[in-house]
């Protein structure tokens, strides 16, 4: 109960494990740290803190875990504190932080982030996408067998309360290979990169409750330690990507709530889901849900189409050419030759084929007059 006294920052400087969660503490976070601290670990998370978050936290330089969960922080989202070099845990969920999310300071923002929660404010703007592609420690398998390590030291071990498979669920330890992104509950808006695909040691990715649109990128197929994954209450379009039936660790998929449409991909870890997980998405159909689908299996859908070029294989002109030659093959004919009609390059070609039309058009005219006569 109470606010945080001043004085206590002072001694920062000796702290290396600042943890005062769940106090009733209120008022603002004080605004003096004091310099070259050896604070590891900031946890005010669950108490009543509001304001902005005080600058001089960059003479943090030890920082790993900034817990600020739970709150009343009223503040633009902190990218300065991508210049802290070892932060990897950074928890800013249930918040009212505000606005857009601003393009990286460093070109190595926030490089070391294992945890990345943003969820439940009043976020803004574009997907920070920015951001998400410069989190390399996610990009990287760990593949070294033997003891299991645990985020702080023989002292002190961190915990966080994240969102996990549709839980909130406190992680009393912390290892040292679990990653995960919670932008979820804001108003972010944009597409899905393929880039997401970068992040291959991704455990956990949750977007649901924003303003998303476009297709599920064929590349969230490389996410293979993906756990869960949450694209619920979005807008996304098209057909579910067979590469996410294929991911074997996955064991919660939400998307529930989108545009999405055709068939539910069969597999072995989507044989498992339950039919809410793919509720009001009006055009889907197939198991889990009770709406069976129709069309002809051998049928090519636009969609397919649209999500190949979406992967960056094919020129404007080649899918253009594509979606044009897609209906029947007069249609097909008068679009492909509207592209060639209208290049430079093939002039010549213009004038052969209007020749070519004032003769037919001629010799239509010839024989009307002849039957008229007859």
């Amino acid at each position: 109960m109470g606010t945080l006294p001043k004085c206590l920052m002072s001694f920062s400087k000796n702290l290396s494990v600042l943890n005062l969660r769940i106090n009733k503490i209120q008022g603002v976070i004080p605004r003096k740290f004091a310099k070259d601290n050896k604070l590891r670990t900031i946890d005010f998370s669950q108490n009543r803190f509001e304001g902005t978050l005080p600058r001089s936290l960059l003479h943090c330089e030890n920082l790993e875990v900034v817990d600020l969960g739970n709150n009343r922080m009223k503040d633009t989202f902190p990218d300065w504190l991508g210049t802290l070099p070892k932060l990897q845990v950074l928890v800013l969920r249930s918040n009212m932080f505000h606005g857009f999310v601003s393009s990286p300071r460093e070109a190595r923002s926030f490089s070391e982030l294992h945890i990345f929660d943003l969820s439940n404010n009043n976020l803004s703007g574009p997907l920070p996408v920015s951001y998400i592609m410069k989190l390399t420690t996610m990009m990287y398998q760990d593949k070294r067998q033997g003891k299991l390590q645990y985020m702080g030291d023989g002292n002190y071990q961190d915990s966080v309360m994240v969102t996990m498979k549709g839980l909130e669920i406190r992680l009393v330890k912390i290892l040292t290979v679990f990653t995960s992104i919670d932008l979820s509950s804001n108003h972010f808006g944009g597409e899905l990169p393929m880039y997401i695909g970068n992040l291959k040691s991704l455990k956990g990715l949750n977007f649901s409750h924003n303003n998303l649109t476009g297709y599920i990128p064929l590349s969230i197929g490389n996410l293979t330690e993906l756990e869960w994954l949450d694209l619920s209450s979005n807008k996304f379009i098209g057909s579910i990507p067979q590469e996410l039936a294929d991911l074997t660790s996955l064991a919660f998929l939400n998307l529930s709530e989108n545009q999405l449409i055709r068939p539910i991909p069969r597999g072995r870890q989507f044989n498992t889901f339950k039919s809410d997980l793919f509720a009001m998405n009006p055009r889907l159909c197939g198991f889990p849900l009770p709406e069976t689908c129709t069309n002809n299996p051998q049928e090519i859908p636009l969609v397919t189409i649209l999500q190949e070029n979406d992967t960056g294989h094919g020129s404007w002109f080649e899918w253009r050419a594509i979606l044009m030659g897609y209906g029947c093959g007069t249609v097909g004919g008068v679009s492909l030759g509207y592209i060639v009609l209208g290049s430079k390059k093939f002039e010549w070609l213009t004038g052969l084929l209007e020749k070519k039309g004032a003769n037919v058009r001629k010799k239509w005219r010839r024989n009307a007059c002849r039957s008229y006569q007859i």
